[in-house]
């Protein structure tokens, strides 16, 4: 028995000599900062996704979620079409049966701009709402995260949240009230992200607020909703769809894109591709080449039309933590020097290049131009699109790609290129000097571009065929 007792003992007079190197337990161990050398490019990735609910007819519930969330007094969005199709009924007759106050506007703009994004500012300002819900495509759940956002910093000047360079890209603090979104399309993915786009008029160019921080609360995907689409607005959002996973998958890779933020607040939600969004965009991918043919030619088509807008969240998520690269950046000025083109299917009152069709009119040639850089993910998604790569070589990656894409656009009716949406040659130097402050985009393109390649770019999009 005493034998044991010194056992005991001695054995806790060794431990007293042993030094726990744990921070967390030992005295002795230093807990001082370690000297981690400074990185130029990022070491981390952060996936950050809305909510979504998806099935027929669950916009039925958005109701009930607000009732849940105790939310009673909310600001509903949309458009002035929208207004009088059956979507908006549904949302409508949801929060009335669950005893939900609402206050409509209908003024949202589509394809929005800085005016139409403070019109929609001021309407939220203006009452002391507890909740958003947003139905229509993306312009209108961007304006509504547009102006949720601002009510919730009343002090805000408008730019201050506005991506630099063209505003002062300040990160977002304040804590925002509850969205629900609504997409009535299946191509922007604005119900998954933090992104709010909008044509800064003055400049004649796109850009836009990005931040986790304004992401939807919740994400209702009803695919009964893409019925209502005409033939072009599918085919455009679809296209819109086709870039994200195109561009969020062939992007800078993560820990290629500089510079490391020195604070997690400043890490942006465009990262550069990395091995979960790259799951989400070559599943969208998929899905868009088995079903947008189908979608654009049969309004009827159920499966291919819920398919796509399964596609559309999809690559939502994907490119919403990856991000894109040159489509896009090129696609702003496309759509903000627009001249007389007035999309078929579009019923609004102004010239209008819609999205979707602004990013993939340039799609060949950038995607011909950036192949060389990761040609084994540029003969993937070709493949994936249908073309035979068996014998193909990687140093034609990007022109396989490239063929790829423009087989598809003119089987689905695409316009031919930009000189038929308006623009000549003359126009160049104006859409470049428009896609020069998209850096927040371009920079993510896996080649980087001087402005002789971007005028090469697009010379190369005023004809597809």
């Amino acid at each position: 028995m005493a034998a044991g007792r010194d056992r005991v003992v001695q054995l806790l007079r060794q431990l007293q000599h042993v030094q726990c190197r744990c921070p967390a337990h030992s005295h002795s161990y230093s807990q001082a900062p370690e000297q981690v050398p400074v990185k130029s490019t990022d070491y981390a990735f952060q996936m950050t996704c809305s909510n979504v609910r998806y099935g027929p007819g669950v916009t039925k519930e958005v109701g009930m979620d607000l009732q849940n969330m105790g939310i009673r007094k909310v600001c509903v969005m949309t458009d002035k079409k929208l207004a009088k199709l059956p979507p908006l009924q549904v949302v409508l007759n949801s929060l009335v049966k669950n005893g939900v106050q609402y206050q409509l506007y209908d003024n949202v703009r589509v394809e929005p701009t800085d005016k139409s994004f403070k019109d929609a500012i001021t309407f939220a300002r203006s009452h002391d709402f507890d909740g958003y819900v947003a139905v229509g495509g993306g312009s209108v759940i961007d304006t509504c995260k547009a102006a949720n956002l601002y009510a919730c910093s009343p002090d805000a000047d408008f730019l201050d949240y506005v991506n630099a360079p063209i505003g002062k890209g300040k990160p977002v603090t304040v804590t925002v009230k509850p969205l629900i979104a609504v997409p009535t399309t299946a191509g922007t993915g604005s119900e998954t992200t933090g992104v709010a786009i909008f044509d800064y008029e003055k400049i004649k160019t796109k850009t836009g607020i990005a931040s986790r921080a304004i992401r939807p609360h919740l994400g209702i995907v009803d695919p009964l909703h893409t019925l209502h689409m005409p033939t072009r607005l599918a085919a455009n959002s679809g296209f819109d769809v086709l870039c994200h996973a195109l561009e969020s998958y062939t992007a800078i890779p993560f820990n290629k894109r500089s510079p490391c933020p020195t604070n997690p607040i400043n890490r942006p939600a465009y990262q550069g591709s990395n091995p979960i969004s790259d799951i989400w965009a070559k599943y969208a991918l998929q899905i868009a080449a088995k079903y947008l043919s189908r979608a654009i030619r049969n309004a009827d088509d159920l499966e291919a039309r819920s398919s796509m807008h399964l596609a559309s969240v999809c690559a939502g998520i994907g490119f919403g933590n990856a991000g894109v690269h040159l489509c896009h950046g090129m696609s702003y000025p496309i759509s903000g020097l627009v001249k007389t083109y007035r999309a078929k299917d579009y019923d609004v009152a102004h010239s209008l290049v819609p999205h979707g069709l602004s990013v993939v009119l340039t799609s060949p040639a950038v995607f011909n131009f950036t192949g060389p850089m990761c040609p084994e993910r540029h003969l993937e998604a070709a493949e994936i699109l249908g073309a035979d790569i068996r014998n193909a070589k990687l140093q034609d990656a990007g022109l396989i790609l490239a063929e790829t894409l423009r087989k598809f656009l003119f089987d689905v009716d695409v316009d031919d290129g930009l000189s038929a949406v308006g623009y000549t040659k003359g126009d160049i130097p104006a859409l470049v000097k428009g896609t020069l402050p998209q850096e927040r985009v371009t920079k993510l393109a896996p080649r980087p571009q001087s402005e002789e390649e971007l005028s090469a770019l697009f010379e190369a999009s005023m004809k597809l065929y």
